[in-house]
């Protein structure tokens, strides 16, 4: 039995550790638990443990666990969205970490204005220019900003990569940097607060957090390698 609360405690200092390298408060990083794959049994284990942000990469699978919980939890889709799922997820989430085009931007703005709530998200970036994820290219993220600046009730919030996967870790950091400097050269399109990066998951949310991740998703740290 993998032990969640030992788990956590553990994530819970290499976080405060992390920080304190960059000088930075603990309490700005969110740890959000990547739940793909994991029971509904599983995810009350680790909200007993403290936990309280959960991640899901799909909308039907969030749907079957979502209403077990209850509303002591925030729920984030940090999986890809299609459009047509997207009246769902904006049911179901708190925040949506993977927008990555104008039509899907719309669509969430439409979504948001006909339940008089907006839309909380954030761009998901490439910036490894691999073909088999999603995400738009840095260079399109001023333009996607721009495009998406009147619609009233989507509010974006930040920015997400999922950099490739990388051994030593270090080598992480030059993509956890530029998501950081291009957050910061977007803030004047994009307005007031546009302050997250989501950012880092468990083989290397130690560099992402030094780079000024206010989000890290860990699934493989608090639960274990998943059995799929």
């Amino acid at each position: 039995m993998t032990d969640i609360a030992a788990n956590w405690l553990r994530v819970r200092r290499a976080v405060e550790n992390a920080a304190a390298r960059a000088d930075r408060d603990p309490a700005e990083v969110r740890v959000i638990a990547a739940t793909k794959t994991k029971s509904v049994e599983t995810i009350r284990e680790a909200v007993a443990a403290g936990l309280r942000d959960f991640g899901e990469n799909y909308v039907q699978e969030a749907a079957t666990k979502i209403p077990a919980l209850g509303g002591d939890v925030r729920w984030h889709l940090i999986g890809h969205l299609q459009r047509n799922k997207a009246a769902r997820a904006v049911e179901m989430f708190d925040t949506i970490h993977t927008l990555d085009n104008v039509a899907l931007g719309r669509s969430l703005g439409r979504l948001g204005a006909a339940r008089g709530a907006p839309v909380r998200a954030l761009l998901e970036i490439n910036l490894g220019g691999e073909s088999a994820k999603s995400g738009i290219r840095a260079e399109d993220a001023p333009g996607l900003l721009a495009a998406l600046a009147a619609e009233e009730y989507l509010v974006i919030e930040g920015l997400m990569t999922v950099p490739p996967y990388l051994d030593p870790p270090e080598e992480a950091r030059p993509y956890f940097r530029r998501l950081r400097e291009l957050r910061d050269a977007s803030r004047s399109a994009a307005g007031e607060g546009f302050n997250d990066l989501s950012m880092g998951m468990s083989n290397d949310f130690e560099i992402a957090i030094e780079e000024g991740a206010t989000m890290v998703r860990i699934g493989t740290a608090l639960f274990g390698p998943r059995q799929d």
